[in-house]
């Protein structure tokens, strides 16, 4: 069974081009799926059947995962045994009519408008700091997601026309997005010192003190000590500044469809969960505002 997991993977990773973030998602569900077969002597995939990915989804729901995670390791099921159908190994997809439980909806954590200006106002003027304002404005700016961001170029950037292009987003889709001007200052004094860190063949953006690109990880450190060094009292990620993209824009122009294009979602039911952001925030207002409006529990 292992050695389809990892003719699997070198599928994820080279036919479908996904980021080795992905790839290393996919693998760990699967590879917990395999522990459960293993547990119940089942040692083949053709062994599988609709019950079998039944008693998974129980197990895994008795042990405290939420209907979102099985709903997610089930899709890398699915996915899965689709590969496997396509090698001829299966004959159906036994995991193709199993549901997952349901879960409330989580909507995600979101900087308001004054949190992301106090965020974002300037820090100190070492080229690391020049560097961390120019990041966190772009992924504000144009709504980039980590990897996104840590994986471009400099040739990616266009400061001329204040535009950046995303060659491998999820799914390995490419778009064009705007920069907007407090972003593009901000680049245009990165790229001035830039050179005091970056290796001379070093083609990424940004570039750890190394002179290497920068990792994900090193990113989200340097912004969780960014936020508190600026006296935002939230524990602030990079994908909330794309949550607070997304939703501070739909606010604005009420445009869904725009937001699914520069968020590169393929669904625009992906998309449509920051309109209930957007009726959070007017609720709010008006709860607050109208004289008559007053509700228990608001």
């Amino acid at each position: 069974m292992e050695t389809w997991l990892e003719r699997f993977a070198q599928h994820l990773q080279y036919e479908r081009r996904l980021s080795a973030h992905t790839v290393k998602n996919y693998g760990r569900d699967l590879a917990r799926f395999v522990e459960f077969c293993g547990a119940r002597n089942i040692s083949a995939w053709e062994q599988l059947n609709a019950h079998s990915i039944r008693q998974y989804v129980a197990w895994r729901h008795r042990s405290g995962c939420s209907g979102r995670t099985v709903q997610r390791e089930l899709s890398a099921l699915r996915t899965f045994f689709g590969f496997l159908i396509r090698e001829e190994v299966l004959l159906h997809n036994p995991a193709a009519e199993i549901a997952a439980p349901k879960s409330p909806q989580r909507l995600p954590k979101t900087l308001d408008v004054d949190q992301t200006a106090k965020l974002l106002e300037k820090g100190g003027a070492e080229s690391i700091d020049q560097r961390d304002r120019a990041m966190f404005e772009l992924i504000y700016s144009s709504g980039l997601r980590l990897a996104e961001t840590v994986e471009l170029d400099l040739y990616d950037l266009n400061l001329a026309d204040g535009s950046v292009r995303v060659r491998h987003g999820k799914g390995d889709k490419e778009r064009l997005l705007p920069v907007g001007r407090f972003a593009l200052e901000a680049l245009q004094a990165w790229l001035k010192v830039r050179a005091e860190l970056a290796g001379a063949q070093e083609l990424a953006l940004f570039v750890s003190s190394r002179g290497t690109r920068l990792s994900p990880r090193s990113l989200q450190e340097r912004l969780r000590l960014w936020a508190i060094r600026q006296g935002v009292p939230l524990h602030v990620h990079p994908h909330m500044l794309r949550h607070s993209f997304a939703t501070h824009l739909l606010e604005s122009s009420g445009d869904l469809r725009a937001v699914q294009e520069l968020l590169g979602h393929s669904d625009i039911a992906t998309t449509q969960i920051y309109t209930h952001l957007d009726f959070q925030h007017l609720a709010k207002v008006y709860d607050q505002a109208h004289p008559r409006a007053k509700r228990k529990g608001s």
